[in-house]
């Protein structure tokens, strides 16, 4: 067995996942349908997202520049707000956002995730760019472009994800966000191959950060501001690389100093496919309610019990939820939960709030509902297991289910239905159940933010796929200003 010198300084070849992720931006055409319908749906899903955020006192506060006064004028432009941003500040800004209240798209496998949380480095950097050329004389890009990006951006997390556990060596999911919009904000600002792969090394350099927010006993709000800090962290990797930073070739396979030794225990990345469109294709939507997506069908099946048990809350003896293995690693939760953050990652907590009150709402996780002491006392009641069946239709690229099972014992002997939902409605298989409760989403989270006029003409592009996609996304980002 050969030994590598590790005094040699002969610069190494670019590692191949590097430069995959380089050749994928640069030369990948998107050419499916069903690929940029189910994007114009993600944009909708993700500034309704937005929207419904600002009315959370927590999120409002993260936003405008990182120094009062630090604002850009012809900067890139915040959502629901007045503020023009530098495009690093402004990815931070909309990203938090989007991700506040835990009510995006989610990618579930190995490693889990929201690749929509992307789009807080995508828009950012497209209203910039386009902004800065169209001062000087250009155009600004299409959404269709930038529709396109974010495609990629979902493909790159997502394939990542379908095989790479960064999860199992405590790293956190937003590493994937990091990755992805490094590489398509470097393309955005003009960047050519050689540029990304530096730009994606770096982000490699960074490591990950650490899982311990968002589990017990230190769950905390950093979770809904992390996917932010990745897109800002992106943005200023791809504005170093177009200025000519040079990258790490081997940032991955360094021998001691590489990221496989270092954090991924000497293991180099395994892929299940190469990039295409599929992530995009397949991706799922919160739609109902914002339940942290193992727990979704959970609160589905107990809102269907609803009706059965709300003059009985008092009677039940036991409550079991089957759910598949990454649920119980997630969201199986007991002993007390101190705030939002630990509330919104707690299946017996939404299944409880779901039995007695017949909803879930993001008001729900809050301090007011969960002094409601019936809620905890569910939460004694309930035992999490794992059905193997469950598990493996999560893992099947074919299904990528999100079963959960749930059934209520009373204190008599008597019992309800087992109720059991493999597809969440934001499901693929679910598609057109589910869009009609996407565009009221969007519909009514706009209106409550925007005069009325304006939130109308969105509502009336939105149903126009053709106009929208022409749009210069810097006209698309004007009409979103508060």
């Amino acid at each position: 067995m050969s030994h590598p010198d590790l005094r040699s300084a002969v610069r190494p070849p670019t590692d191949p996942s590097l430069q995959a992720i380089a050749d994928y931006v640069a030369d990948y055409r998107v050419r499916s349908a069903l690929a940029y319908d189910t994007a114009r749906a993600m944009l909708l899903d993700s500034l309704a997202c937005a929207a419904l955020a600002m009315e959370h006192a927590d999120c409002v506060r993260h936003l405008g520049p990182l120094v009062p006064g630090a604002e850009l004028s012809g900067g890139a432009r915040v959502p629901y707000t007045g503020y023009e941003l530098d495009p690093a500040q402004a990815a931070y800004n909309i990203g938090v956002q989007i991700r506040w209240l835990d009510f995006n798209d989610t990618w579930l496998a190995a490693e889990w995730g929201h690749p929509s949380d992307n789009l807080g480095a995508i828009l950012a950097v497209a209203d910039y760019s386009g902004r800065r050329a169209q001062a000087a004389g250009g155009r600004a890009l299409s959404m269709r472009d930038v529709l396109g990006y974010a495609i990629k951006a979902h493909e790159i997390q997502g394939v990542y994800a379908l095989r790479n556990a960064f999860n199992r060596v405590g790293l956190d999911h937003t590493i994937l966000v990091r990755l992805a919009s490094t590489a398509v904000a470097t393309q955005l600002l003009g960047g050519d191959r050689d540029a990304i792969a530096a730009a994606v090394s770096q982000s490699w350099l960074d490591n990950g950060a650490l899982r311990a927010y968002r589990h017990a006993p230190n769950t905390g709000p950093r979770k809904s501001w992390a996917a932010g800090d990745a897109c800002r962290r992106a943005v200023i990797h791809a504005l170093n690389a177009v200025k000519g930073e040079p990258g790490t070739p081997s940032a991955l396979s360094a021998p001691n100093w590489g990221f496989y030794d270092v954090a991924f225990e000497g293991q180099a990345f395994e892929f299940e496919r190469d990039f295409g469109s599929y992530v995009m294709e397949n991706v799922l939507f919160k739609l109902s309610f914002p339940a942290e997506f193992h727990g979704q069908t959970a609160v589905e099946c107990a809102l269907q019990l609803h009706a059965l048990v709300e003059h009985r809350i008092a009677d039940i003896q036991r409550i079991e939820i089957e759910t598949q293995q990454a649920a119980l690693r997630i969201i199986d939760k007991t002993g007390p939960l101190d705030n939002y953050a630990d509330r919104d990652h707690c299946i017996q907590y939404m299944v409880a709030v779901a039995l007695i009150f017949g909803r879930l709402t993001a008001q729900d996780y809050g301090d007011d509902v969960a002094r409601d002491p019936r809620i905890d006392a569910l939460r004694e009641l309930t035992a999490v297991s794992e059905r193997a069946q469950f598990t493996r239709d999560y893992y099947d690229p074919d299904k990528r289910y999100i079963g959960n099972a749930v059934q209520v014992f009373f204190r008599d002997g008597t019992a309800t239905p087992r109720v059991a939902i493999d597809a969440p409605i934001g499901h693929r298989e679910r598609r057109a159940e589910g869009l009609p409760v996407l565009m009221a989403k969007f519909d009514a989270a706009i209106g409550a933010r925007l005069p009325a006029a304006r939130a109308e003409g969105l509502r009336a592009l939105a149903r126009d796929p053709q106009r929208l996609d022409a749009l210069p996304v810097t006209d698309f980002m004007a009409w979103l200003q508060a």
